[in-house]
């Protein structure tokens, strides 16, 4: 008797691993919004349109919030790695020249449209682009930010040397290159320590890093010359003083800009 009652709970367990395979076969998969082909959705540009940081914004954060891809907005703005942005700068959100050819472009008909003319010479390829040069005149009477030796310099295309670097004391004076209003004054800038930002135009910005102590606040209107801030070196490993120039965003070159000593 006891025999045959043990056979009926082993088909009973059978029958159920045989539910629960056929089960786990026919489940469907649910993914999460933001992967597969959403992710890759090509950007959408807005031709003549720009963006003006704020304070807190990022790069990656401006580019979502307009339906951009964030290496897009980058390349459109002469933007490189580690992609810095600054608060009162604008950000161009369509590639450069290509609002102009949007609205000139006629599309080719089949009877006017012509076929390119056989040559039997090998097409050479295009010459290198150059960067554009830095426009000649800013219309800012510019000021050294500082006194001291020039150990740094800036180079073209390279994150790390964006401005210049200008030796000092701990304590020296950090003085504003020119008229404009502060429009950043903190540290959450990674690599520039103690960072001050002044606006002198819409398209003229200039910054000064590492300093010990910051003077000026955030909304506050200074004039060329005045002291706004300490040299230090947070952030850098001497004390020092990292100033730039930028036009629209992109990083110029201050010797350019800066009386001759």
């Amino acid at each position: 008797m006891r025999q045959r009652m043990t056979a009926p709970p082993r088909i009973l367990v059978a029958t159920l691993l045989v539910a629960a395979l056929a089960a786990c076969s026919s489940s469907r998969v649910i993914r999460e919004p933001g992967t597969g082909a959403a992710a890759s959705r090509p950007s959408v540009p807005k031709y003549g349109a720009t963006a003006t940081v704020q304070r807190g914004d990022t790069l990656y954060r401006v580019a979502s919030s307009n339906g951009i891809r964030a290496q897009d907005l980058a390349a459109w703005n002469g933007i490189a790695a580690p992609y810095t942005i600054y608060p009162g700068q604008r950000l161009r959100l369509y590639p450069q020249g290509s609002a102009n050819s949007q609205a000139t472009a006629r599309p080719a008909t089949a009877s006017t449209a012509k076929p390119p003319a056989a040559t039997s010479r090998p097409a050479t390829p295009p010459p290198a682009s150059t960067p554009p040069a830095a426009p000649v005149a800013s219309g800012i009477g510019w000021r050294w930010p500082a006194d001291g030796q020039l150990i740094g310099r800036f180079v073209n295309g390279e994150p790390t040397k964006q401005g210049i670097d200008l030796a000092g004391s701990s304590g020296a004076p950090v003085r504003a290159a020119g008229d404009g209003v502060v429009v950043y004054s903190g540290s959450g800038l990674v690599g520039y320590g103690e960072l001050i930002i002044v606006k002198h135009n819409e398209q003229w910005l200039s910054a000064y890093g590492h300093n010990r102590n910051r003077l000026v606040n955030e909304g506050q209107l200074v004039k060329a010359g005045q002291q706004i801030a300490e040299m230090g070196r947070s952030g850098a490993a001497r004390d020092m003083l990292h100033f730039e120039v930028r036009y629209n965003g992109k990083p110029v070159d201050p010797l350019l800009y800066l009386p001759k000593r």
